[in-house]
């Protein structure tokens, strides 16, 4: 079963994918810094973490980048 909201939740994680790598970050290494698994890292990255994802674990994951959260969320943000 797919989220509601699919499409947005594939978006933020292209943009956290898209943030990581342009820190030179692997998938372990950003994983590392905010306390989850890389598995759990490589879902939210392909919009498949749906059920789960939170405010405080997006925030976790700007700061983690330093990025604002905003950018997840803003289609044109970070383009």
């Amino acid at each position: 079963m797919e989220a509601k909201h699919g499409n947005a939740h594939r978006l933020i994680g292209a943009k956290i994918a898209y943030c990581r790598s342009v820190r030179g970050l692997t998938q372990s290494a950003l994983a590392e810094r905010i306390g989850i698994s890389s598995g759990t890292l490589s879902r939210i990255e392909r919009g498949q973490y749906w059920q789960s994802l939170s405010v405080d674990l997006l925030l976790d994951i700007a700061e983690a980048l330093q990025v604002e959260v905003s950018a997840f969320l803003h289609p044109n943000e970070l383009d």
